[in-house]
């Protein structure tokens, strides 16, 4: 009787943000409502129930039907989004002229801050007394370490030269079908082939150049309507996977680990500053970045996907900060796999930090330091961009640097809440790699980006 009385007030709750919808309330506030809403129905689940009684996994059974779906949908779109967005900016470039200039100075910028802020995720553990420290193993985080040594052990036997060839492509349709865990960044470099040998055949043969140029534009129409329709079901994705967060983690195991959530952000919250400072540097004004940027940084944190944010990412550079469409195509897409500051950056760096004293590594040595952050910045290549990327980041960390994976799966209670930040703070990077490039090869509208009229109008749902 009671999973048919909590199965009802789900149903009610997505007909409630359907209503939303009918009614034409803001997208923001549907997705923050659905994240609201789950974290009370959890809450009430777990109240009555407890965590791990039968009833509440089969309410979880049912409502996961709705979060997992949205899950797969955003899996799904991650290849699509990726060949499209950056072979699409290929197209719209004149000849090669800026083609170095421009992924130079992104990921210049990428792995620039990746580096701090791996720096920074070491800093903040031995701030907050952190390392050393030992958590508690319950049966929610010994199955989820079992789990992962069996992904470890795609990785644990490579070298990390090894795992560098391992982002060639070798079959691509292989890579397509994302049956490699380096599948993201083997995409990346396939797309931008393709983009070179357009630029190639655009100079000798731009007939077909037009042909071929066309095709792409259809398809990059319809996987971002693609992607508009799946981004729909993003309140009542985020209601069902907030639902199923509150009512399964543990209140004592959260509490348990709160020094980790407060070491992580507060080292999120010190990148953003450094994001900004960052702009400054490059003469852009932080506080504009920050209010302009506050619609796709909010659906990131939420949705907890820099996959599902990339349209809403390029279309902020372009709409709200001037950033001219190559430029923004390539930073947001780039951003998407390679050197995410939250995924990739803090979170591997922290927890490697954490278990440094008991595994010999000797934080007072700089060329400790080194090595984390060096391994960090190439490991941070092919992260994917919706949830689980910072897992598969810290195995490769990990396996590279010959450490035990224990203390990954014994962040599973707070994993979802630190992933939030996370994501945010990926998309904040990718948007100021865009900014400082297009800034510094001007070909940015300075005047777009000051004015405060200037704001995003791309809509999705």
């Amino acid at each position: 009787m009671a999973i048919i009385l909590f199965l009802f007030v789900f149903l009610a709750l997505l007909f409630l943000l359907f209503r939303m919808s009918r009614t034409h309330v803001a997208y923001a506030k549907r997705v923050f409502t659905g994240l609201g809403l789950g974290i009370v129905l959890g809450a009430i689940i777990q109240w009555l129930y407890g965590v791990e009684s039968d009833t509440t996994n089969q309410i979880m059974d049912w409502i996961s039907i709705v979060g997992s779906t949205y899950i797969k949908l955003l899996q799904m779109l991650v290849v699509p989004l990726i060949f499209v967005s950056l072979v699409k900016a290929f197209t719209q470039m004149e000849g090669h002229s800026h083609l170095g200039k421009i992924s130079a100075h992104i990921l210049t910028v990428l792995i620039g801050t990746v580096s701090v802020a791996a720096t920074l995720g070491i800093a903040s553990v031995l701030l907050f007394g952190l390392n050393g420290a030992e958590f508690s193993q319950g049966a929610q985080e010994l199955a989820r370490i079992e789990s992962l040594q069996e992904r470890s052990a795609m990785v644990a036997d490579l070298s990390l030269p090894q795992q560098i060839i391992e982002f060639v492509p070798s079959n691509i349709f292989e890579d397509l079908a994302g049956s490699r865990p380096t599948s993201t960044i083997a995409v990346v470099i396939f797309s931008a082939l393709v983009g070179i040998a357009y630029l190639g055949v655009a100079r000798k043969y731009p007939e077909d150049a037009r042909t071929f140029k066309g095709i792409i534009d259809a398809l990059h129409r319809i996987v971002m309507r693609l992607v508009s329709l799946v981004l729909r079901m993003a309140p009542y994705g985020i209601l069902s996977l907030m639902t199923m967060m509150v009512a399964t983690s543990s209140l004592q195991a959260l509490l348990n680990m709160g020094t980790v959530l407060l070491a992580s952000y507060f080292a999120f919250a010190i990148m953003f500053i450094i994001h900004g400072l960052i702009l400054a540097v490059n003469g852009l004004s932080p506080m504009t970045y920050f209010k302009k940027a506050w619609n796709v940084l909010s659906f990131a944190f939420t949705s907890r996907s820099s996959a599902a944010a990339l349209p809403l990412n390029i279309a902020t550079q372009e709409e709200a900060f001037g950033v001219d469409s190559t430029t923004a195509n390539f930073s947001a897409t780039l951003g998407m796999s390679i050197g995410q500051n939250g995924c990739a950056g803090i979170y591997p760096a922290m927890l490697v930090a954490i278990i440094a004293p008991t595994v010999g590594l000797d934080l007072s040595n700089p060329m400790t330091w080194l090595t984390i952050v060096a391994t960090v910045a190439i490991s941070s290549f092919g992260v994917a961009g919706v949830g689980g990327g910072a897992t598969f980041a810290a195995l490769i960390v990990f396996g590279t640097l010959g450490l035990p994976i224990e203390i990954i799966g014994l962040m599973v209670s707070i994993e979802p809440v630190i992933d939030m930040g996370r994501t945010a703070l990926n998309v904040s990077d990718s948007i100021v790699a865009g900014l400082v490039t297009s800034k510094r090869l001007h070909s940015m509208n300075t005047q777009e980006f000051n004015d405060p009229e200037q704001q995003l109008t791309t809509e999705i749902g």
